[in-house]
């Protein structure tokens, strides 16, 4: 067996003040409880919330203070992401940081969450990492698992465990968790998807199996969630199939480089004619309806006829049927 030992960190998020110190009281708390526990996650944009006016530029004091934690407690830790300055533009970024307290890599989203997440550009770079004697681990943030390419890509970089801190409060959160489970029988490999509470999003965060298989679902209250994973599990699924049966990654590789649409100069008018990315709006509906609207009832003879003469008093008042 090769295991090793992460967890998950489901907790409220404020967008009103910094959520610093409770990351850090959570952090301290599960290691006391869990000093087992190899790897540590939050969810996204855990620090200070979804807004982008806490945007900083990298490295930053509070980046800083979660490399001391990670050295303290020697764990590899991410720290959910954070919005981040860079070339006058706001990334939504996340740091792998391991028990040395060095900064492994930097991720930023390749996927803002468009057109809600207004203002965020996306990265793009893809991010693997390895631990040493355990095996290799990618990482995504929230939407970019809506991108199966994203997944995919990790996936044939050796990627084994996908990370993915996300802060989903919308009512597609169930179809995020079928996304979840999809992604990890694809791609034969364990998903960590770890979500925030309240500002943060509506839990439910969800860890599964190389086999697509549910090894943990939260509820949506605070929780903390240390899971044991067994890497070997990846290693057979990969190569002798999901429950023995179809092996997608070996499937894929035979066909990796046929696929037109991702060709250079690909014919993506289809895809063009779908518009801009943009919030949807109720206009369309009104101007339709606006045109579509039925006529009024037609004018009734005596009013057509009183309005030929209107101005003429004398045979306005002689022809008004009141007056008959």
């Amino acid at each position: 067996m090769n295991t090793f030992s992460i967890a998950g960190i489901q907790m409220k998020v404020h967008a009103a003040y910094p959520n610093f110190e409770a990351m850090k009281f959570k952090l301290d708390v599960l290691m006391s409880i869990y000093p087992w526990v190899e790897m540590v996650m939050f969810s996204e944009l855990s620090p200070f919330g979804p807004l982008t006016h806490h945007a900083q530029e990298f490295p930053n004091e509070t980046e800083q203070a979660f490399q001391e934690m990670a050295k303290k407690h020697r764990i590899w830790l991410i720290p959910g992401s954070m919005f981040e300055k860079r070339n006058n533009k706001i990334y939504n970024t996340a740091t792998v940081i391991n028990p040395e307290g060095k900064i492994v890599k930097r991720y930023s989203k390749m996927f803002p969450f468009l057109p809600y997440e207004e203002g965020v550009s996306g990265g793009d770079q893809f991010c693997v990492f390895d631990i040493p004697n355990v095996g290799r681990f990618g990482l995504l943030i929230c939407y970019d698992m809506w991108f199966p390419e994203t997944s995919r890509q990790l996936a044939a970089m050796g990627a084994e465990v996908i990370l993915h801190p996300t802060l989903t409060g919308t009512i597609d959160r169930d179809v995020e968790l079928s996304i979840v489970r999809a992604t990890s029988a694809i791609n034969q490999c364990y998903v960590f998807d770890v979500n925030g509470l309240e500002t943060g999003g509506t839990g439910k965060s969800l860890i599964c199996g190389p086999d697509g298989g549910i090894i943990y679902q939260a509820e949506q209250v605070e929780e903390m969630i240390p899971i044991e994973i067994d890497l070997d599990r990846v290693k057979r699924s990969r190569e002798n199939g999901i429950l023995r049966l179809g092996q997608p990654l070996k499937s894929f590789r035979e066909k990796a480089s046929t696929f037109p649409v991702y060709q250079k100069g690909a014919d993506l008018s289809y895809l063009h004619s779908l518009g801009p990315i943009k919030k949807p709006t109720r206009i369309k509906e009104i101007q339709e309806s606006l045109e579509n609207e039925v006529p009024p009832p037609p004018q009734s003879t005596w009013y057509k006829f009183k309005n030929k003469f209107k101005g003429n008093n004398n045979l306005e008042n002689n022809i008004n049927p009141k007056n008959q």
